[in-house]
Parts: C-alpha cells; sequence; structure tokens
C-alpha cells in the first residue's frame, strides 16, 4: 500500500479499530452487543476483549506488512468464537465486510483525492482477501464442531448399546 492512504490510516487507527468494533458488536443480539461493548475487562468480556484485540491486530496487518500467520492469528481469535454460534458462514465474517463501507464513509472526504481513492481499491482488495481467509477458518471450526460432535453421539450410543448388553466383545 502507498505511504499516504498508510499514514492517514495509521493515524486514525485507534478510532477505526472502536468504529469498526462497534459494529462487528451488532451483529449479535442487542443485549449481548450492549454487554460486548461495554465490559472491557477481559477477564468479565473474554469475547468482546479477544474481539477488539483481534479486530486492531487484523487493521494493523492490512496498513502494513500483511504477514499471514499474525493474521491467521488475529483472525482464527474472533472467527472460532463465531463459529461455535448461530452464525452462519456469511454472518460470522460479514464483520469484515463492514470494514469496507465504514471506512468509505469515515474517510469520505479524504477518498476525493485520487491518488488516496487508488490505494483504497488496493486496500479494499486486501480486505477481500482477509474475508477469504475468514471463510477457510470458520468451515475448518466447524467440521471440527460436527466431527466431536459425531464423535460424541457414537462414543453415547457404543456405551448405551453396551449397558444393554447389544454388544459381545469379540476374542480376535
Amino acid at each position: 500500500m502507498a505511504k499516504g492512504l498508510e499514514k492517514l490510516l495509521e493515524k486514525n487507527k485507534a478510532a477505526i479499530t472502536k468504529k469498526w468494533f462497534h459494529l462487528a458488536a451488532q451483529t449479535y443480539a442487542i443485549d449481548t452487543a450492549e454487554f460486548l461493548k461495554s465490559k472491557s475487562d477481559p477477564f468479565a468480556n473474554p469475547v468482546g476483549s479477544t474481539m477488539l484485540t483481534g479486530l486492531d491486530g487484523i487493521l494493523d496487518q492490512l496498513i502494513h506488512a500483511m504477514d499471514h500467520r499474525t493474521l491467521n492469528l488475529h483472525l482464527d481469535s474472533i472467527i472460532r468464537i463465531r463459529a461455535i454460534q448461530d452464525f452462519t458462514p456469511s454472518q460470522a465474517t460479514a464483520f469484515i465486510f463492514a470494514l469496507k463501507k465504514m471506512l468509505r464513509e469515515y474517510l469520505a472526504k479524504e477518498l476525493r483525492d485520487s491518488r488516496l481513492a487508488t490505494e483504497f481499491i488496493e486496500f479494499e482488495s486486501k480486505i477481500d482477501q482477509i474475508c477469504l481467509m475468514a471463510f477457510d477458518i470458520y468451515m475448518q471450526c466447524r467440521e471440527k464442531v460436527f466431527q466431536i460432535s459425531a464423535n460424541e453421539t457414537r462414543n453415547r450410543t457404543f456405551r448405551a448399546f453396551e449397558r444393554a448388553g447389544l454388544i459381545v466383545e469379540s476374542l480376535d
């Protein structure tokens, strides 16, 4: 990313992260969203704290180098939580696309400069890449949840059959 947009985003990073966090929190039920936004203590609000830290890290990666390993860690911390909640894949990852719209509105005046607008198009492409990474993480987490659930059901059924005397051990 060219320097003009990078400097602008870095200068406004704290405000952008906070606004993005509020948008991400709004994807939850009203009561949950209010709780996530009101408690900053990581022990009283681990989901909110994890989300805020993850969003800050993702934004930092977008602004700077985009180290995929670091980016994956920040995405994973948020998506892993959303994967076990009642979110569809699109709902679980929509908070990433919300950043694009929010930044367009937040930087509307600055984006009138054609150089910054061109840089922003490149920046939006990076956001798209991150959303695809988040979708992959979501699907891996969901697969793991389903695998754990299937194993638990199989084990429970096996134990029930065993207690009922319907399973005989083989002497092989």
